[in-house]
């Protein structure tokens, strides 16, 4: 049975890492703050002071963590998980970060005889719990083999991309996508209330149709209930979309509409709205319009 380490038990981390362990995975984890940790270690978990202590003890290590420079730090700093690196080990990130950062920290694991898998995921919360998730994969296919057991118990789809870095480019562009689902929502749902029809049948009428997605089967009955709590906090969401637009910086790729969608997010975080849900961006839209959908 392969021995599996998680770090970062965060909204989404910490119920990837629950169900890790649920498959019947020996798991050792680490946390910044206790409280997720005490709660894994009374489910059967073992506690670990360090990432370079979870390192010994795993032949897997995961990451799950806020932004390029924490995986980083994570792996790669004092009491990482390099100091503690070993033979066969494989280190799997199911972080959010720059390709090119992933593609960095595969390039100075390689040099410990480590293999590095990108592994950011899609799916919120929800999917996380149920373990459910869309995992987007990057790195060496033998370590993703491997691997894949413990991967099945997070995810339902898992898909090898390509070489390292390939992952975080799948999931830059799956947030383009969300981003631009989000927003198209929050203005449908504005405009017909403003129009003087009711949204609710709006959504109704055309989710069967042409414009059919997951943001549209998913999130209008929570923001019906008035129900704007995160899922996917929109901080995050912003996140995400500048690490969308740097790597197109990078590559020279015009993204203009993106942009656009992302200052929806900045609107977010300057009105106060941070925290919530991604699709809470509808109320950017309510205060230009002067209007709210419920």
């Amino acid at each position: 049975m392969l021995k599996v380490g998680y770090i970062g038990l965060g909204l989404m981390g910490k119920s990837i890492a629950r169900n890790i362990l649920k498959a019947g995975f020996p798991l050792v984890v680490h946390n910044r703050s206790r409280a997720a940790v005490d709660e894994l270690v009374a489910e059967g978990a073992i506690s670990a002071s360090s990432p370079a202590v979870v390192t010994a003890q795993s032949d897997i290590v995961f990451t799950n963590l806020p932004d390029s420079p924490d995986v980083e730090k994570v792996v790669l700093g004092e009491r990482g998980i390099i100091e503690a690196a070993h033979d066969g080990l494989i280190v799997i990130d199911n972080s959010t970060i720059k390709p090119a950062s992933a593609r960095m920290i595969a390039a100075e694991l390689a040099r410990k005889g480590v293999y590095s898998l990108d592994a950011p995921v899609s799916g919120g919360d929800i999917g996380a719990k149920n373990g459910t998730l869309t995992i987007m994969v990057g790195g060496d296919a033998s370590a993703l083999e491997k691997a894949m057991p413990v991967l099945q118990a997070m995810g339902k789809t898992i898909t090898h991309v390509g070489d390292a870095g390939a992952g975080q480019v799948a999931k830059a562009a799956n947030q383009i996508m969300v981003a631009a689902q989000m927003v198209a929502m929050g203005e449908l749902l504005v405009f017909s209330k403003k129009a003087g029809v009711d949204p609710r049948k709006v959504v109704e009428a055309i989710k069967a149709g042409a414009a059919q997605c997951w943001a549209l089967d998913i999130k209008p009955p929570r923001l019906f209930d008035g129900n704007r709590n995160p899922g996917f906090k929109s901080y995050m969401q912003l996140k995400d979309m500048k690490i969308v637009l740097d790597t197109a910086k990078e590559y020279g790729v015009p993204i203009s509409a993106t942009e656009e969608n992302t200052k929806f997010y900045e609107q977010m975080i300057e009105m106060g709205m941070g925290e919530l849900d991604n699709s809470a961006v509808v109320g950017v839209i309510e205060k230009l319009a002067g209007v709210e959908i419920i």
